[in-house]
């Protein structure tokens, strides 16, 4: 009888020991501690999602809703997640483009001419996003004041 490989144990992302025990959950997530340096930590340390609240199909499928609509602020509208937040997320995915491309392809089952151009998307955004830029005045009203004139003229 052959044998089995064992799994790959997690080493610690702080010191590299593979001296490394799991350390309950936390929202669900396996934690870890070190035994050496006494640290803890979780999956997502060291990646773009880590310290977000928010799932990473859902920050996939926004930001493909960023390429596809060309501004933040359709982003936004559709999704329902703030114009900052959004950005913040354009930020991280630029350092950590290696990542998120795998994650492009495996969960969405995007092609590479998609992921290229969510690429090319996210160069010019990030370059724009880098640049202090105001709001216009009243941009979250002025939905509502178009809807009254609407109904106004109804």
């Amino acid at each position: 009888m052959e044998r089995q490989d064992t799994p790959k144990r997690a080493l610690c992302v702080h010191c590299q020991s593979v001296h490394v025990v799991k350390n309950g959950h936390k929202d669900g997530k396996q934690r870890y501690r070190c035994l050496d340096c006494k640290r803890t930590f979780g999956p997502t340390y060291g990646t773009p999602l880590y310290g977000l609240h928010t799932s990473a199909q859902e920050i996939a499928r926004t930001l493909l809703v960023v390429m596809r609509r060309g501004s933040l602020s359709a982003a936004e509208e559709v999704t329902g997640h703030k114009y900052e937040t959004i950005g913040d997320w354009l930020r991280r995915a630029a350092f950590h483009a290696e990542a998120i491309t795998q994650a492009l392809v495996a969960d969405l089952s995007l092609s590479e001419v998609e992921v290229d151009a969510f690429w090319s998307f996210v160069k010019k955004s990030v370059a724009q996003l880098s640049t202090p830029a105001v709001r216009r005045p009243g941009w979250a009203n002025a939905g509502v004041a178009s809807a009254k004139t609407d109904r106004a003229a109804l």
